[in-house]
């Protein structure tokens, strides 16, 4: 007896997909319900009944053939100075499987294969990884989704970091940046096994070292680049000088610079008002910063994509009770507009982002499917520029003394 009674088209279409048919014990219950609805959803599609983008995920499967295409589509960004389009939003890996060195069961690998399979089936093509997520569990986690997944790493990009030494979670803490040659060869050999990939698209320099040899980076940058093993590279949380000097020994174009920047942390972005009207008259006595950067200007004149990491943090979306008045008031602002928009607050926060026209990529990273729906439906919103500059204003209210947080 079938699992799925229905139309017999289904099930011979599954039947072609998976070379099983449904009664298979090949198949597992999920991977056959996810089945039928991956393929009752191609039907859709093509009778422009689809389900939305990401139902099917939210019902717990994980198989994936290698024919698979998103199933919604997402505007998208060229990187300068290289052959890759992205999607503007990414999807970050950090929280893929928490923070700790022990091996991952199996439901949590599933819930991983999720996460990355509805992002993929909502548009996002990037995904960005570093070394140092979960001490190495998040690399090969997601290794482990792309070997389940025929098919899929050719359809997207992967970017990985490297510079940093972390300490284990069962040693004392400790945290250190090393962008030696020989750390960033063996980071990059760990990074390739773990992926389970032949070549990473981008590598970025996690952070800035302050005992950095240009030459040593520039090293290390030629090797992995000859060999294949890299085919671009970044920055993470590097200035516009740290930028420069890198600059001066590399071959390769500095091509990211990835950044911490939400609307709840805006500094790079206020920084550009220190010296206008906007500023001396409105919010002189209320602004704090650490200095003026001009990151967001530089990269925009040296053509390098600005990424954005922790683009929700800030404590806007549900402010704690010990939270600021002007933290309060911003998020009540934020969800008086997203209201007006029939919006989600997140969603209108990203949506932010996107709007500035340094063409902002921010990197999402929510494990909630949910979550990860009204993340993505900001690439389908533009904020307006009167809604945009008056969240602007309140969030330069907002006084942190860790301007990084």
């Amino acid at each position: 007896m079938s699992y799925f009674p229905g139309s017999p088209r289904v099930a011979r279409r599954i039947s072609i997909v998976t070379g099983h048919d449904l009664d298979s014990q090949c198949l597992s219950l999920s991977e056959k319900s996810y089945c039928f609805l991956y393929v009752s959803n191609s039907y859709r599609r093509q009778s422009g009944t689809a389900h939305n983008s990401l139902d099917h995920c939210a019902q717990g499967g994980q198989f994936r053939t290698p024919t698979d295409t998103p199933l919604a589509s997402m505007k998208h960004y060229k990187i300068p100075n290289t052959d890759l389009a992205v999607s503007r939003i990414a999807y970050g890996c950090a929280n893929l499987l928490g923070w700790d060195a022990k091996s991952y069961a199996a439901d949590a690998l599933a819930k991983a294969s999720r996460s990355i399979h509805c992002a993929y089936d909502s548009g996002i093509t990037l995904f960005d990884q570093a070394d140092t997520y979960g001490f190495g569990r998040s690399e090969r986690a997601l290794g482990e989704i792309l070997r389940q997944s025929p098919g899929l790493r050719n359809k997207v990009v992967l970017q990985t970091k490297s510079g940093m030494d972390f300490s284990t979670p069962d040693g004392p803490y400790q945290l250190q940046f090393n962008c030696s040659y020989q750390h960033l060869i063996n980071s990059v050999e760990g990074s390739l096994s773990r992926l389970g990939t032949d070549r990473l698209d981008v590598l970025l320099l996690h952070w800035s070292d302050a005992l950095v040899e240009p030459e040593e980076v520039a090293k290390a940058f030629d090797e992995l680049k000859r060999s294949g093993k890299v085919r671009y590279f970044g920055v993470s949380n590097h200035t516009p000088g740290q930028i420069d000097l890198l600059k001066k020994f590399l071959d390769q174009p500095i091509v990211i610079n990835q950044v911490r920047l939400s609307l709840g942390i805006c500094g790079l972005i206020l920084e550009g008002f220190s010296n206008t009207w906007f500023m001396n008259t409105d919010l002189t006595d209320h602004c704090h910063w650490p200095g003026v950067t001009g990151t967001l200007d530089y990269c925009r004149t040296h053509d390098i994509q600005i990424q954005a990491y922790s683009p929700l943090r800030g404590g806007l979306l549900n402010p704690p009770t010990e939270a600021s008045p002007q933290i309060r008031e911003l998020s009540q602002g934020l969800a008086d507009i997203a209201q007006k928009e029939n919006t989600k607050p997140a969603t209108l926060a990203l949506a932010w982002l996107l709007r500035h026209p340094a063409n902002i990529v921010p990197v999402v990273s929510s494990t909630n499917i949910e979550r990860l729906r009204e993340n993505c439906a900001a690439d389908h919103l533009t904020v307006s520029r009167d809604d945009w500059y008056t969240l602007l204003r309140l969030a330069a209210l907002i006084k942190r003394d860790n301007p990084a947080t």
